[in-house]
């Protein structure tokens, strides 16, 4: 039994680094996106300023007329490369460390932490109560409505479940949902994890599973997409 837990405490251990390192990449490419836009703006500068400085030194004469360069044409395989790399760039979204995202069921929207270093969604989950209905396994449970901070009763099928181990303390078993996620433009339903996250600010925790391919996270900006709204999404 002890080899059985060491080997486990392992497995928690290994992907705790492999999360760490997922979660620097993404913040490399962002920084990368970033300072490549920086580049190109300052390109774009120096070349309006040798421009202006040219003309001003070189006024319009009668000179003889310029022979006209030689088109370079680009390798078909280039042209392909630089409009997948654009597609690539174009349909990755920036995110927040903080976002509203629209939950659907209820149909509200809830402040969320988006965290890269965490694999799957978590969502707070309270009075968790599982049952089966037609012989397959359901859970209800209430989330909070941060507006009335009244309690909404959600019932959904059970997924699966997945173990927690914390130090000193025996594994926790949690529920896994799906449920529907829109943010900005994107839209998809994941997998959550029920937990009480009574003591954190916000409901909901936004992990790898939904922003994989689709968005990297720029820790310093909070809120970059509009609150949507019930009446929104109609």
């Amino acid at each position: 039994m002890s080899e059985l837990n060491r080997r486990e405490d392992a497995l928690i251990a290994r992907e705790a680094a492999i999360s760490a390192r997922e979660s620097e990449l993404v913040t490399l490419f962002s920084e990368l996106l970033k300072e490549k836009k920086q580049l190109e703006n300052q390109q774009i500068q120096l070349e309006n300023l040798i421009s202006t400085v040219s003309r001003t030194n070189n006024p319009p004469a009668s000179a003889p007329p310029r022979r006209t360069a030689a088109k370079k044409t680009q390798h078909p395989s280039n042209k392909a490369t630089t409009a997948q790399n654009k597609q690539i760039q174009d349909d990755i979204t920036i995110l927040g460390g903080l976002e509203y995202i629209y939950l659907e069921p209820p149909g509200i929207s809830l402040s969320a932490r988006i965290d890269t270093g965490a694999q799957t969604s978590s969502l707070n989950a309270l009075d968790m109560v599982e049952f089966e209905r037609d012989g397959k396994p359901y859970i209800k449970f209430n989330i909070l409505d941060p507006e009335t901070n009244e309690k909404i009763e959600i019932t959904r099928r059970v997924r699966g479940h997945t173990k927690i181990k914390k130090h000193k303390t025996e594994s926790q078993r949690r529920p896994i949902v799906q449920l529907r996620v829109k943010l900005g433009n994107l839209d998809e339903q994941i997998s959550f994890t029920l937990i009480d996250r009574s003591k954190f600010d916000q409901q909901v925790l936004i992990g790898r599973n939904f922003l994989r391919d689709l968005a990297v996270v720029d820790v310093s900006k909070e809120y970059t997409v509009s609150k949507s709204t019930r009446d929104s999404q109609q």
